[in-house]
């Protein structure tokens, strides 16, 4: 047992000690499934506090020759698999925290060498026939050992992008540091010494020649998660199961916290969804996190496009995005594409695979933005929330002619490049200009389903604010009138499914008219029945 080289379990016995576990040891189902595979070398990246550090320990304390850890994974969903006690503590595994290495260096130019000289250490304890003490290579000394003894290692490596994120200037360390990496995963002799190989960190490798050289690992990430996107984060059942348990009501939870597509599923930050059902306050929880400091420059980036973009998805909508050109650094960004790419690496936005498309995950990310670009002081945002404020005192006041008027205006000034030619195009409007009630309201749902139909928009007011501010139904039409808008909303009865959530109801129709470029505007107070 060492502190590197097969590991206690006393790592993941922390997080079964815990208030709140989510079991989510199926992912060893998964890696005993690759071992000894060419799908054995994995690169899992995700944001901070999305339980990285958990599942590495967990890995550790499964497979490690150093631990005794039956009783320990009893009850749990690995247990329940056939070859469960088939690769319990059978195997050789080195366990690296890059950052605790970063951390306890003093002279961050020597941490390579402090990695291989404090892991060779405890492998010539194991292993001292193997390894002269010349051997100063950590890839080296375990294809020695391969070769004297036939035994194969399991790599698990935490953090391993935090000297390509915080070292980001310092060439000397960056390329040593890769020539690690290549040594330990590139080419034909690391299959032959590694049995399976875990790495975490929060970006996936470079693209250009210096990280693509490391061509054994297969990545996975908030962008293709694929066979690991139920252990990315906290899925939507899990949570449901900790709201039941802890008496949080759901569908406020996923406001505030849902949002994250990952394949197929939904998925929540475990750390945010943690600590509400403990404390039992919405809040946000990301200002702590270094990443918050990153994003605060990235979002002033002077690219064409990109301030309109984070503009566009903070008001509830999604922005096309290409994001094959991101080189997966803190370096090299081209365009707007590669900041936003970069933001959902970091969990600040989130990818729809599907639609090629970016926005902001929640209520919780969204406010954090807003920090952010208010710490930039962009004046385009403060002229846009003044005249969004404008606007929704308008609504409020059932003011039609100045809410027509004032959507008009901001659709000419910020949203000039988006051509009106029906609904859809009215709705990304509409959206930007009612920024300000973000403030008050949860993101509107957009096509909210109702007894007789689809409401196009629906602003519910969060519950501190549902005796202040009334919900807003809005409906819109191209090219009809605003009278029809409203007389749809009382058709088919749109008000009947969100009596429950909120106080009182203004119903709000829109029509902009194609002939006159005008928009037209009815509000009125619905009479609950």
């Amino acid at each position: 047992m060492g502190r590197f080289v097969n590991p206690d379990n006393s790592a993941f016995q922390v997080a079964l000690n815990s208030r709140i576990y989510v079991d989510k040891t199926g992912l060893l189902k998964y890696t005993n499934s690759v071992l000894n595979t060419m799908e054995g070398y994995i690169c899992n990246s995700r944001p901070r506090r999305f339980g990285k550090s958990y599942a590495a320990n967990m890995l550790s304390a499964y497979y490690s020759k150093g631990a005794e850890s039956e009783q320990m994974f009893a009850g749990l969903e690995i247990s329940k698999d056939p070859e469960f006690k088939k690769h319990l503590n059978k195997y050789d595994v080195i366990h690296i925290d890059i950052q605790w290495f970063l951390a306890n260096c003093e002279d961050v130019n020597n941490v390579v060498q402090f990695i291989s000289n404090a892991v060779l250490d405890e492998l010539r304890d194991i292993y001292p026939s193997a390894l002269p003490h010349n051997v100063s290579f950590l890839s080296d000394g375990l294809s020695r050992i391969r070769e004297k003894t036939g035994q194969k290692f399991i790599i698990i490596i935490d953090e391993w992008d935090v000297l390509i994120r915080d070292e980001a200037m310092n060439k000397t360390i960056q390329n040593e540091y890769l020539n690690f990496l290549h040594g330990m995963f590139k080419g034909t002799e690391p299959t032959k010494y590694i049995q399976l190989a875990y790495l975490t960190g929060i970006l996936p490798f470079r693209k250009d020649k210096s990280q693509s050289a490391v061509n054994n690992l297969k990545h996975y990430s908030m962008l293709n998660a694929g066979p690991l996107a139920p252990y990315v984060g906290f899925t939507e059942d899990e949570v449901k199961t900790l709201c039941e348990k802890y008496n949080r009501y759901f569908e406020e939870v996923k406001r505030w916290y849902d949002g994250y597509v990952v394949g197929r599923f939904h998925v929540y930050n475990p750390n945010a969804v943690v600590q509400l059902m403990i404390d039992g306050e919405f809040q946000s929880f990301w200002s702590g996190t270094a990443s918050y400091e990153a994003i605060v420059p990235l979002i002033n980036m002077n690219y064409d496009g990109l301030k309109s973009a984070i503009i566009e998805m903070l008001s509830g909508n999604q922005v096309k995005i290409d994001v094959t050109s991101f080189q997966n650094d803190t370096v090299h960004f081209a365009n707007r594409d590669d900041v936003i790419t970069y933001l959902i690496h970091l969990g600040y936005l989130t990818y729809n695979q599907k639609e090629q498309a970016a926005f902001v995950p929640n209520e919780e990310i969204r406010q954090e933005l807003i920090r952010a670009t208010r710490r930039r002081k962009w004046d385009e945002l403060i002229r846009l929330q003044k005249e969004s404020e404008e606007l929704l005192d308008a609504t409020l006041n059932m003011e039609n002619e100045v809410v027509a008027s004032q959507i008009e205006k901001i659709h000419e000034e910020y949203v000039s490049s988006i051509q009106y030619n029906n609904e859809n195009s009215l709705s990304s409007v509409l959206t930007i200009a009612y920024l300000s009630a973000m403030q008050y309201y949860f993101k509107p749902v957009r096509e909210l389903p109702t007894g007789r139909g689809f409401a196009d928009f629906v602003f519910i007011p969060k519950p501190d604010y549902i005796n202040d501010y009334p919900a807003l139904i809005v409906e819109l039409k191209w090219n009809q009138s605003a009278k029809t808008a409203l007389q749809q909303i009382k058709n088919k009865k749109y008000p009947a499914s969100i009596q429950n959530y909120t106080g009182d109801i203004l119903l709000v129709g829109i029509n902009y008219a194609k002939k006159g470029k005008q928009h037209q505007c009815l509000i009125e107070k619905y009479k609950k029945e």
